[in-house]
């Protein structure tokens, strides 16, 4: 049997959140098993961990008390790339291999561009309206305003978005929690698997040049998507897709969309 693929999502985000692109990866790749982060999804009652070290225990004990077993190929976003990256350090037997998107992390990229300064105001509006769920809630709008490129389907995102917020609400204070995590992580290391740093020309979030610098750092391969947000899988998740199974050995390159 292959190794599955484990999938991360990052900040506040989790398994439902991949929408079409889990499915359609297992599909082409085989065995998929999205896990999410202590204090999001299926763990919201878990209190998130201040350090990525902690994530990846928890992810571990996840996903072998889900069955599966090493060696695990791992597609993370955002904060899920940092425990991916730190559980490929800790642990190099378990990993298979490893695909990073739209990351940062010290001490390779600076804190305003990790976060972006032009995407705090929505941040904070976001933050100031944690609490809603209904219809109307505003912080999915916000989230989805500085995180996704394509905005044909936001009527559906929005109304999937929100359900998942009312189902499975994610607490202010998990979302400080996990947000402080990401800002402390400092990787030491190079990840020694196959690897590929994916980036987003498009995204407000997170400065792409992030990834570029990890990926220079590390002798890594690395894609660039020339419109796609933050949010890539749910920009253009057959892109994606493509773009995982054309993986090279090391160099930067970009699949057109």
């Amino acid at each position: 049997m292959s190794a599955p693929w484990i999938l991360l999502r990052g900040l506040t985000r989790e398994s439902r959140h991949w929408g079409a692109f889990a499915p359609l990866l297992e599909a082409r790749r085989g065995a998929v098993l999205p896990v999410d982060l202590p204090g999001n999804g299926t763990l919201a009652h878990l209190r998130s961990p201040v350090a990525v070290t902690s994530y990846v225990d928890a992810v571990r004990a996840e996903v072998q008390r889900l069955g599966a077993r090493p060696p695990y190929k791992v597609l993370a976003m955002s904060l899920g790339g940092m425990v991916a990256t730190e559980w490929a350090l800790r642990y190099p037997g378990e990993i298979a291999q490893l695909v990073l998107i739209n990351t940062s992390m010290r001490p390779y990229s600076r804190f305003y561009e990790r976060l972006r300064p032009a995407a705090w105001p929505a941040l904070l509006r976001a933050a100031w309206h944690w609490r809603e769920t209904g219809k109307e809630g505003i912080a999915e709008a916000a989230i989805h305003l500085r995180t996704c490129a394509r905005f044909d389907t936001l009527s559906a995102d929005l109304d999937a978005w929100r359900a998942i917020r009312a189902s499975a609400p994610v607490s202010r204070a998990n979302a400080v929690r996990q947000l402080a995590a990401a800002a402390s992580y400092t990787v030491r290391g190079v990840p020694r698997c196959p690897l590929l740093l994916v980036s987003s020309r498009g995204d407000r979030l997170v400065n792409p040049v992030c990834s570029a610098r990890l990926a220079r750092a590390w002798g890594a391969s690395h894609a660039v998507h020339e419109w796609a947000g933050h949010d890539l899988p749910h920009d253009d998740p057959q892109w994606l897709l493509d773009t995982i199974g054309v993986m090279p050995c090391v160099s930067t390159f970009v699949l057109r969309a």
